[in-house]
């Protein structure tokens, strides 16, 4: 089976065929850098990255290029209200991006353009436009015309004369620039410079670029004038990538992107996440003052775990049922990545390399399988659970000195296996650091408990033993009791 990927400009999966053999050109919307990321932009760049890790580990070359929107009216009201510069806001908060998304485990693109290094770019590509008919200058001002891109609305499915239809008289009055266009759609490539904004000089005067225009011409300069995948949020669809491909395939005369995907939207337990909402979460505010609903606080896997449960093209729900489930999974997977360290030696292995060695086994075409099919992760994350489970297993009956019976070597190589599928999805541990239960029970108190257990069942106060035995299993405690001997335990 090979590599499909659902293309939203045709609404269907496709083939994956890239137009140099096993390279791949991508590009990937990146933020409007004037405030944190939140949640809905940790899910878009955990998807877009991993995909990214995949199509490497299936041997692609892969050029992964990542804008930032540094010049945009959102920065300009934020350099107002923080009595700063749009270069300085534009700045931290492409800094504070930096350090958010590391803490995910997302790996720095290729290149970060930035909007206001390729002015003469966008300048000269607005020119080309403007000189075969696409584009006009109206007072300083210039716009697309979309009515003569005859296919407008191919990507989102929409077609001019619904929208015209649908379209509200407020439009008009909300938008002062609605007078000087030819037809309420047309969409800005330039704008005229407003008092006290940065502006560039320009032939149509001095202003600014409009924002679909700056990707276009970014793709351009960066990776050439068609590319392999252009990926984004659901929200970009329309009109931004809409207006992208409009206006590159106007100036180019070929397809923008010959694979175009979107993620669907972060929900909050079942709302649109908004801040008018009050329901809006920054991924550094998750990270450092979020608990669970079992008062732990959120470990950056967990959260990178919780994304790729979903399936990327779908919305998914945030609560605080959905992320304790997330980081007990996480403990799971975190518990089979730590056990060569933790138990190589008793079972004689001569080094703890974590890295594979040959091509391929069972798990790994099972996963390739399973993710192959529109990069489909939950999938691919059944398989390992698999391995982690059964490492687990192993390392509590090592750990109670019982006697295991699996091929070490076995072992080793289902270890490895679950590194090597684990680092695909970038799910990563730390081998210095021990491995605290997620129960918040650590041996000593488990083995207290069972203690009490004990006394309270040779004084026959089964009501007290079983209350213990509750407590235990609601802390992912499993109790084994055996006659005649000691019970024993080991974590679920």
């Amino acid at each position: 089976m090979s590599l499909t990927i659902y293309n939203t400009l045709s609404r269907t999966k496709e083939p994956f065929q890239t137009l140099t053999p096993n390279r791949v050109k991508m590009y990937c919307c990146g933020v409007t850098v004037y405030d944190y990321c939140h949640l809905g932009h940790a899910r878009s760049y955990i998807v877009w990255d991993t995909v990214r890790r995949y199509l490497k580990w299936r041997g692609y070359d892969v050029q992964y290029i990542q804008n930032f929107t540094d010049i945009d009216d959102k920065i300009l009201n934020r350099a107002t209200l923080e009595h700063s510069s749009m270069t300085a806001v534009a700045q931290k908060y492409t800094q504070a991006y930096f350090e958010d998304l590391h803490r995910l485990n997302v790996s720095d693109a290729d290149d970060y353009p930035l909007a206001t290094k390729h002015i003469q770019e966008i300048q000269d590509l607005i020119t080309d436009l403007e000189r075969k008919g696409f584009a006009y200058a109206v007072e300083g001002d210039v716009y697309f015309r979309v009515r003569k891109f005859s296919e407008y609305g191919k990507l989102s499915h929409r077609h001019l004369e619904d929208l015209q239809s649908g379209a509200s008289e407020r439009i008009e009055a909300a938008d002062a620039d609605q007078q000087k266009k030819e037809y309420p759609f047309d969409f800005a490539l330039w704008k005229t410079a407003k008092p006290g904004e940065p502006a560039w000089e320009s032939p149509w005067g001095n202003g600014r670029p409009g924002w679909h225009i700056e990707c276009s011409a970014m793709i351009y300069k960066q990776l050439g004038e068609t590319i392999d995948i252009h990926c984004g949020g659901g929200d970009l669809v329309f009109p931004h990538h809409e207006n992208e491909i409009a206006q590159s395939e106007c100036a180019h005369d070929r397809p923008l992107a010959t694979y175009w995907m979107h993620n669907g939207m972060v929900k909050i337990s079942g709302e649109k996440m908004s801040k008018s909402l009050g329901n809006f979460i920054t991924i550094r505010k998750l990270l450092d003052d979020y608990r669970d609903g079992n008062g732990h606080s959120i470990d950056p896997m967990t959260i990178r775990l919780f994304v790729l449960t979903a399936q990327y093209r779908k919305p998914m729900d945030f609560s605080d049922t959905a992320m304790t489930a997330a980081g007990q999974s996480w403990q799971t997977i975190k518990d089979g990545l730590l056990f060569g360290y933790e138990f190589g030696q008793k079972l004689g292995w001569d080094n703890l390399d974590p890295l594979l060695t040959g091509s391929t086994n069972a798990a790994i075409e099972r996963f390739r399988t399973a993710v192959d099919d529109d990069f489909n992760f939950a999938e691919g994350l059944v398989i390992l659970f698999e391995l982690a489970k059964e490492l687990r297993k192993v390392g509590n009956i090592i750990t109670h000195d019982s006697e295991q019976t699996a091929d070490p070597d076995v072992l080793k190589q289902q270890w490895q296996t679950l590194i090597e599928l684990a680092g695909v999805l970038g799910l990563e541990v730390n081998p210095t650091e021990l491995n605290p239960p997620t129960t918040g029970l650590s041996d000593e108190a488990i083995e207290s408990l069972l203690l009490q257990r004990q006394e309270a069942r040779q004084n026959k106060d089964f009501a007290a033993s079983d209350r213990i035995r509750d407590e235990l299993k609601a802390n992912g405690i499993v109790v084994i009791d055996k006659a005649g001997t000691p019970s024993t335990w080991h974590r679920s």
